[in-house]
């Protein structure tokens, strides 16, 4: 961008982090929300402005094109997912929508990891029981959980984090099931993975860990059939998003014992939790932190900033979505 030229203005809908913010300060000048700022007040901010940094939390439809103006020539989401923005009202009106691929998936892909581990052997409710002083000591009936080496996984969605996600469990696989649209001859060759249907992973496998976008066509992929058709020892690992789940099928399919127990980091109506997924036996339950380490967040930040300041300069951006 010349420096004869006026300075772009972005906006930072609720808070970027310093590896990305700084990037965008020394191009533009900036307008932020902060943490939070309500959907009124990010359109009450918007007007006006080029480029339009958001997030998972941020809805960005045609009531905030509107409040930006025609000048917008850009949505950058810090976020994989973007289930968030309407892509649809972004091709109309020939709005880029950017994401932030790559730099989280091992973060995300180990939390997943860490919550398969954490629901498979009930720590949560373990060290409840230790923090609330009801621990009597060592006995040999008490805590039981699964036993993992040897297990059969299911990875639904064999994506970018769904692929990492499969190549750290299959040290401790016995058999690695995958659930994709498409074959994926690479996970096949180098894995040994099994591609199977929905219904028949879901009977078979010990873990299922869900890896797909949340789309119409995924809302409630998980609701109370596929819950009854789970084995009852299974663990259901979520760290996609919320909507693919119904929750309450899954708190009630704990509270029955139908399946062994579950790690959540995402939720439906975020930062809402429904009372009975918070009240249900063998749940371990995460604040959305699938990809909260310095490492991706930072990389997340500058993906998100670059994307913009592309499409600012005349560029196309390295992340485009549409």
């Amino acid at each position: 961008m010349s420096p004869e030229k006026s300075r772009p203005t972005v906006l930072i809908a609720r808070a970027l982090l310093p590896a990305g913010r700084e990037l965008l300060a020394a191009e533009a000048e900036l307008r932020e929300g902060g943490l939070d700022a309500t959907p009124e007040r990010i359109a009450e901010l918007a007007g006006g402005v080029e480029a339009i940094v958001a997030d998972p939390t941020v809805r960005v439809d045609d009531a905030l094109f509107d409040a930006a103006g025609p000048g917008l020539r850009v949505v950058a989401n810090f976020a994989v997912g973007t289930d968030n923005i309407d892509l649809e009202a972004c091709r109309a009106r020939g709005i880029p929508a950017t994401n932030t691929p790559d730099v989280l998936t091992n973060a995300t892909a180990e939390l997943a990891l860490a919550l398969t581990l954490a629901a498979a052997r009930g720590a949560t409710g373990a060290e409840r029981t230790l923090r609330a002083g009801e621990w009597s000591g060592w006995d040999p009936g008490a805590f039981l959980g699964l036993e993992l080496s040897g297990a059969t996984f299911a990875v639904i969605g064999l994506g970018r984090i769904g692929y990492r996600y499969a190549e750290l469990v299959r040290p401790l696989a016995g058999e690695l099931l995958y659930v994709s649209r498409a074959p994926n001859r690479r996970a096949e060759d180098e894995l040994g993975a099994e591609r199977a249907e929905l219904s028949e992973a879901l009977q078979r496998a010990d873990v299922v860990s869900l890896h797909v976008p949340a789309s119409p066509e995924t809302h409630h992929l998980i609701g109370a059939a596929e819950l009854e058709a789970m084995l009852s020892h299974a663990v259901l690992v979520n760290t996609a998003r919320g909507p693919i789940v119904d929750a309450r099928a899954l708190a009630a399919a704990l509270q029955s014992g139908e399946i062994g127990g579950a790690g959540l980091d995402v939720y439906e109506a975020e930062p809402d939790v429904p009372e009975e997924l918070l009240e249900a036996p063998c749940c371990t339950l995460l604040p959305h932190i699938g990809s909260a380490t310095t490492r991706a967040r930072d990389g997340m930040a500058r993906t998100a900033a670059q994307n913009v300041l592309a499409v600012l300069g005349g560029d196309e951006p390295p992340n485009r979505v549409v």
